[in-house]
């Protein structure tokens, strides 16, 4: 019962995330840590700290894990774990999947279309407010609990939009800084 319930729930995530990965933060952290209570707020944290740093869509590698913790919690072997995994992965990337191939279809015939470009414009402030949402959720007592976090913080900020330091290299830099200072 639990693989449907986890299949649903991410199924509907995916359907009503737009924008990626990180507006789908939000929506996720609302139904895994809000509604069901599958896991504590410390524990999403961490899950988007690692799906932020593993290779793929941040989204995505959120579902995998949630879904093997969510099995794992309740006393599976490995394999259900992994189970648990693909279930949450597979439910929250195909409707993606679907949306897109109908896109496909729909944006060649009516590209052109004034109502259409309306539509598409009018989601881009929408994509942004869920992103924004979810920048503001992860700004917790967790993810920031002394002077030397919001030192990490404003220094990686700084260096993204004054320099344009190249991602991989603010991620290397911080968890060096991250070992040095803690």
């Amino acid at each position: 019962m639990i693989y449907l319930e986890l299949f649903l729930t991410f199924f509907v995530i995916g359907i009503f995330t737009i924008g990626g990965g990180y507006a789908m933060l939000s929506l996720i952290q609302s139904q895994v840590v809000t509604v069901h209570h599958w896991i504590d707020e410390q524990m999403f944290t961490d899950i988007v700290a690692i799906s932020q740093m593993t290779p793929g869509p941040i989204g995505i590698n959120a579902a995998t894990y949630i879904g093997y913790s969510v099995i794992q919690q309740s006393g599976a072997s490995q394999l259900m774990c992994v189970l648990g995994s693909f279930t949450a992965t597979a439910a929250v990337v195909l409707p993606s999947f679907i949306i897109v191939l109908a896109l496909c279809r729909v944006y060649t015939k009516f590209s052109n279309n004034s109502i259409f470009q309306g539509t598409m414009a009018g989601l881009k402030p929408a994509v942004i407010g869920l992103i924004g949402a979810a920048a503001i959720i992860l700004v917790t007592p967790e993810n920031f609990p002394d002077w030397k976090s919001w030192v990490l913080f404003a220094a990686a900020l700084f260096s993204s939009f004054v320099w344009k330091t190249n991602p991989i290299l603010t991620i290397i830099a911080g968890g060096v800084a991250g070992l040095i200072l803690y």
